[in-house]
């Protein structure tokens, strides 16, 4: 698994850098785990547009991913590790031994063949899914949950992971991937091992079509606006704007926009770093 730098024979593939996708094992889905995915193009039920920089893009299908790993006690054979669409991380597709199918968010390192599990007694060993409980302080996790029985929601993107620093009485204490220290449930699910495909971050899409492809129609900055369009609009020449703030005035950089009376602060224990 890596990426690879294209030679520039065309303006679009000079500074193009794509993922090489060696880790993919199976290049079509499993047709029983696919949903279908409507797009509203930002337009609502009238018609009209109401979020701006949507629009086209490439149909999908979408795959049924299991974040709640709830059959507990019975082994799963990874098939294959495969590309999804909707998602940066790869996502591995489990045969279990009584029959039934699922997708899973792919950890780092995950081979076909290795055979999975999940709830108690279970060994701390990359993708197999236990309580924070059983997992051993300074444990590398990932698919974490916030609430019990609610399905992993926390460290699902490409190349993230929390990890398990502490517990104390019925919480664990758990640095999350933005830095941030927060007490969880013990009784939560987390899977050990980090998300696959941390050379995500480094792909450049090499050309503006490409956005187009994945349904991102063109952003404007604000600055380059009139005064009527937006707060920081207007002026002779590249006047800076003013203030940076939202189209409907909300300030940004900085501006706090966490509620002081959020019930869950009280389980925060150090806030990211800025």
């Amino acid at each position: 698994m890596g990426v690879r730098k294209l030679k520039p024979i065309t303006p679009g593939q000079r500074h193009k850098i794509a993922s090489d996708f060696s880790d993919i094992t199976k290049s079509t889905p499993e047709k029983s785990l696919l949903a279908k995915k409507n797009r509203s193009g930002g337009r609502n039920s009238q018609g009209r547009m109401t979020m701006r920089h949507l629009g086209g893009g490439h149909k999908k299908k979408y795959r049924i991913i299991d974040f709640k790993r709830d059959k507990h006690g019975i082994p799963a054979t990874v098939k294959s590790i495969e590309y999804d669409p909707n998602r940066t991380a790869r996502i591995a597709l489990l045969y279990y031994a009584d029959g039934e199918k699922r997708y899973i968010i792919a950890p780092e390192g995950l081979a076909v063949g290795t055979v999975l599990n999940s709830g108690k007694g279970v060994q701390p060993e990359v993708g197999n899914s236990l309580f924070l409980s059983d997992i051993p302080l300074g444990t590398i996790i990932h698919n974490i949950e916030f609430k019990p029985g609610r399905g992993a929601a926390i460290a699902r993107t490409a190349g993230s992971y929390g990890q398990l620093n502490a517990k104390e009485g019925k919480f664990a204490i758990v640095k999350m991937p933005s830095g941030e220290t927060r007490m969880i449930l013990l009784t939560c699910l987390a899977t050990i091992g980090s998300v696959s495909n941390a050379e995500h971050m480094l792909t450049r899409s090499g050309k503006a079509g490409r956005s187009r492809w994945q349904g991102r129609r063109p952003r404007v900055r604000g600055v380059v606006m009139n005064p009527v369009d937006h707060p920081m609009g207007g002026g002779e020449g590249k006047s800076s704007g003013g203030h940076p703030r939202s189209r409907n005035g909300q300030p940004a950089k900085g501006y706090k926009t966490r509620s002081k009376k959020k019930y869950s602060s009280k389980y925060i224990i150090e806030k990211r770093k800025k």
